[in-house]
């Protein structure tokens, strides 16, 4: 039977009549399942109680007994209990999907009013308990509309308040969620006299932060000064125009300039520095903080796709520094950008033009007297405090550097230790090149070139030497990395940072450009010890990353990814063997940080260094290679699966690096029946918490696919409890987000939620983007199996804009074609045939995971055909779909597509 209280009180929808066994029934069914007092039963259904009132408490039982056939009330001694299961007692159902997140849900078991029908001495009591009940489903799960009739009816709550406010923000009404905090702080300022609580202030600064759109500009540790003018001009041409290059020899402040221009801009910015790469569209990617899936790949896309799909629908500036050593590259990608997203403009420095139909120059030149006075003063200043000095003096020391920024500013720190006639002194014997030099040098080398030799010649044979070394790095390194490969001491290298020479970015050094250019062309060549310096650490954090110190190892070696792409680099020319060694070692960190791609285009340079053949004692980086190489690989993809498969079945022992089982599973597919693979896999299992977490995962994920929903569930749940423990959050996310998938074919929507939710805030502690956006669609679809017609809406849409943030074209793709079957359940075919359509057009050419989307497209297709009432298209769809599922031995998908045409037979 199913009770209801919240509303009129309800017995399997009927009404009890008599007032007195309403309010009776009522209370029991508040503590269904638990025993209810003589006394308490009395005093909450009488207001003077009769004599006997045991006997008439006794009577009134009996009528409700006979007024509803088939309830169970039992009597004990110490009073009477309703017998129910808590699911078919409306206000214990909606506790126990509050709890679990299914605050829409559970709002939607209120019919009204709280015990609507009932007049007791017990109803203001239990109302109260039950309407804060209420508030909460509605705070979690209401509609801005429903909070705001809630703030209406009780206007000094402050926590009603603060639900809407967060409301009216996830709808995009930020403007009117303020308005809202505004109003109550003036209620609660005139009615109370007080400010508005951490609640309600809480609420107010999520919805300022969220307003405030993506800055990935780098703050400054100094002022800025001396050109303001420029500044004006800069600004005015960026918001009339699309591409604004600033232009001129290096050192005289261009990136100060540009970063000064995109902290004034209002919307969302990306500050993106080419000078430590060769690579424009990828250090455009992660500029923008672009990710690559971690759980479902977006297949062999290139990142200049990638990055067009990211900014189609994004109004954003790209501050992009340091084109002119990738110029050529840089006009490519940068024009293709503009030429396909109307809502990008770009902010560039370079030495040259970047030649791009529409550029506007602007020249940044030298400082003029004044303004390059000021910036000594303020520099020297800084370094030492109370200076003072002759104004002319200045200005002339000013002049003689060719009021070339960076140049004042080396010099402004000399007076730390030197006075300022010696610095002048200095100038007359150090910089006769800067008026000499050949007119056809580049203009870094007439100017900024002396600057950096003077600053070179106080160094000590030490410092030089350190500072020569130092260029090695890519993007700067830690202070480990520096003491090793460079083999110096921790006081030469904080004597090169006093010096300038060196800065110290948290607890990383790096030099400017410029700095390192000059410094080049003294160093010896540490590009072996370089490799191989970063292959001990890469060796040494891979076991880290498979364990709960995973994210700081993670990020630790994200830090030095600019010397571990420049490691792979050199060592894939120089030294093959080493290169092998690398990409294996970085397998795990590639993997998990979600960057497939760029570690598969290393892997197939190396394979085609390598050539047919691994060398021996690398068998297993070769076959991992293959593996990691297998989503771009051009020619016989088979070919390539094969060998590795072959070169795996020669390994007598589990391979170096247990990543490599996991990427080898995945390359050949689910295994048809019990076949010698499995057995073969499980040889190759190491004895490690990691492997076995790896082999319930594997196990579990095979099962389902032949269909065998409860030992699959079973088996990921093990798994996912395994990675847990040792702290793997992506294993643990995929084990999650596979047990959601089996909770929704079972019809469980609230299971479906608590998992993909567990497994989100995982990968939210890996910075998932593309991935948050995979699991808001699981949480759309546990929404449309409830019923929750437009909860699923809005998440569908979320997870559709997430995904177009991140360029993940799958990801999109699984969005539309959930909006397709939405529109299916609601009615709208055509609708679900346009989103089927947009869904197809997103899924790019390759490997499992497109492959796997198009076979659901094909049955959602079939689908809506079938409610078309056209059973020959239907069937069409349907035998694609049985194809491709077939072809990916899914016999879960293949079991409902042949119920699906079973039914089609017998219409």
């Amino acid at each position: 039977m199913k009770f209801g209280v919240l509303g009129p009180v309800l017995v399997d929808g009927v009404e009890v009549a008599a007032p007195r066994q309403r309010a009776l029934l009522a209370m029991l069914v508040l503590d269904a399942g638990r025993i209810v007092g003589h006394d308490q039963l009395i005093g909450g259904v009488y207001d003077e109680p009769p004599a006997g009132a045991a006997n008439a408490l006794q009577s009134q039982i009996s009528r409700l007994r006979r007024a509803v056939p088939g309830l169970v009330v039992e009597h004990h001694p110490a009073g009477y209990r309703l017998v129910a299961e808590p699911s078919d007692v409306d206000h214990l159902r909606c506790v126990e999907l509050l709890e679990a997140g299914q605050a829409a849900q559970a709002l939607a078991l209120w019919r009204g009013p709280a015990l609507a029908d009932v007049d007791a001495p017990f109803v203001p009591e239990a109302r109260h308990r039950l309407t804060e009940v209420f508030l909460r489903c509605a705070m979690s799960g209401g509609t801005s509309e429903q909070l705001r009739g809630l703030v209406a009816e009780q206007p000094l709550r402050e926590d009603v308040r603060a639900a809407l406010m967060r409301s009216l923000h996830r709808d995009g009404r930020q403007s009117e969620a303020l308005e809202v905090f505004a109003q109550g702080r003036a209620l609660l300022a005139d009615e109370l006299g007080v400010d508005p609580s951490p609640v309600l202030t809480a609420a107010h600064l999520e919805v300022l932060r969220a307003q405030a759109p993506h800055r990935g500009v780098p703050a400054q540790l100094t002022s800025f000064v001396g050109r303001d003018e420029d500044l004006r001009r800069v600004s005015k041409w960026l918001r009339d125009n699309r591409l604004v290059t600033l232009i001129g020899p290096g050192g005289t402040g261009k990136t100060r300039l540009a970063v000064e221009v995109a902290h004034r801009e209002p919307g969302e910015v990306a500050f993106v520095d080419l000078s430590a790469t060769a690579d424009v569209a990828r250090a455009l990617l992660d500029g923008l903080g672009i990710r690559e899936a971690g759980l479902l790949s977006a297949g062999p896309l290139s990142v200049e796709d990638r990055l067009r799909a990211a900014l189609a629908a994004r109004e954003v500036v790209l501050v992009v520094d340091n084109c002119e050593h990738v110029v050529d590259d840089a006009a490519r990608v940068l024009g293709d950008i503009l030429a396909a997203c109307p809502d990008v403009r770009v902010l560039a420095t370079s030495r040259e033009p970047l030649g791009i139909t529409g550029e506007i120059l602007s020249p940044v030149t030298a400082l003029d007297d004044e303004a390059a006075t000021r910036l000594f003063l303020d520099r020297a200043q800084a370094v030492r405090p109370g200076f003072h000095a002759d104004p002319g003096l200045i200005a002339e020391v000013c002049r003689r550097l060719d009021g070339i920024a960076l140049a004042i500013e080396l010099a402004a720190a000399r007076v730390r230790s030197l006075p300022l006639a010696e610095i002048t002194a200095r100038l007359d014997d150090r910089f006769r090149l800067l008026s000499k030099g050949s007119r056809t040098a580049a203009p870094r080398h007439r100017t900024l070139h002396a600057v950096v030799e003077w600053s070179w010649e106080l160094l000590t044979d030490a410092e030089r030497d350190l500072a020569a070394r130092f260029t090695v790095f890519c993007g700067g390194a830690g202070l480990d990395a520096v003491t090793a490969v460079c083999e110096s001491d921790v006081d030469t290298l904080t004597s090169l940072v006093d010096k300038s020479l060196v800065e110290v970015v948290g607890d990383r050094y790096r030099m400017l450009d410029t700095i390192r250019a000059f410094c080049a062309t003294h160093a010896p060549d540490l590009a072996a010890a370089h490799a191989r310096w970063f292959l001990h650490r890469a060796q040494h954090a891979e076991p880290h990353l498979r364990a709960h110190d995973q994210i700081e190892w993670i990020a630790r070696l994200a830090a030095d990814h600019d010397n571990l792409v420049a490691a792979v680099t050199w060592a894939t020319r120089h030294d093959v063997r080493l290169a092998l060694e690398l990409v294996a070692a970085l397998a795990t960190y590639y993997w998990f940080r979600g960057l497939r791609t760029e570690a598969a285009q290393q892997a197939d340079a190396v394979l085609h260094a390598c050539g047919e053949t691994p060398p021996p004692g690398h068998e297993q980086e070769y076959a991992l290679c293959l593996l990691s190489a297998w989503p771009v690989a051009t020619g016989d993809q088979s070919a390539r699966i094969r060998q590795a498969d072959a070169l795996m079945d020669g390994l007598a022992a589990p391979p170096r690096y247990p990543i490599m089982t996991m990427m080898w599973g995945m390359a050949l597919g689910a295994p048809e029946g019990d076949s010698q693979v499995w057995q073969r896999r499980n040889r190759l299992l190491g004895d490690d918490p990691w492997s076995a977490a790896l082999a319930l995962v594997g196990d579990g994920l095979v099962a389902r696919m032949a269909g065998d929903s409860e030992k699959g569930a079973d088996l990921l749940a093990r798994g996912a409890e395994a990675f847990t423990r040792i702290g793997d959050r992506w294993g643990a996310a995929l084990a999650f987000n596979q047990l959601g998938e089996i909770a929704l074919a079972r019809g469980d929507a609230a299971g479906a939620l608590a998992h993909v939710e567990r497994g989100r805030g995982l990968l939210d502690e890996l910075g998932a983007t593309e991935d948050t956006a995979e699991a808001v669609i699981g949480r759309a679809q546990a929404a449309l199996l409830a019923g929750d017609l437009d909860g699923a809406r809005t998440d569908f849409a979320l997870a559709l804009t997430l995904a177009r943030r991140a360029g993940a074209l799958v990801v999109q793709a699984g969005a539309h074609l959930g909006l397709a079957g939405l529109a299916r359940v609601t009615g709208d075919y055509a609708i679900a045939r346009a989103e089927c359509d947009r869904a197809w057009d997103r899924c790019p050419g390759g490997w499992y995971g497109p492959d796997q989307m198009r076979c659901h497209i094909a049955v959602e297709r079939g689908r809506v055909a079938k409610a078309e009432g056209d059973p020959v298209l239907a069937r069409r769809y349907f035998e694609e779909a049985l194809r491709r599922a077939e072809g990916q031995r899914d016999r879960v998908t293949g079991t409902a597509v042949r119920a699906e045409l079973a039914a089609l037979a017998v219409t």
